[in-house]
């Protein structure tokens, strides 16, 4: 899989990573080599089946590879 992860320095000097196709899928690390592997770690946890899910009645729970 493939994603785009945009790093921008914020104001403090750290560098924050976000994934534009995965909203709310951020990161930090002190540089930029940090950032991108937190970020790797952060993409794993946004994309792991949450096994407590609700569901209402009607709905199924499948798993996609892509």
């Amino acid at each position: 899989m493939h994603l785009k992860v945009v790093i921008t320095e914020g104001i403090d000097g750290w560098y924050v990573a976000t994934v534009p196709s995965l909203p709310g899928c951020i990161s930090q690390g002190r540089t930029i080599e940090e950032a991108e592997e937190n970020i790797k770690e952060a993409i794993s946890l946004h994309l792991e089946p949450d096994e407590d899910m609700v569901t209402g009645r009607g709905s199924r729970v499948i798993e996609v590879i892509i």
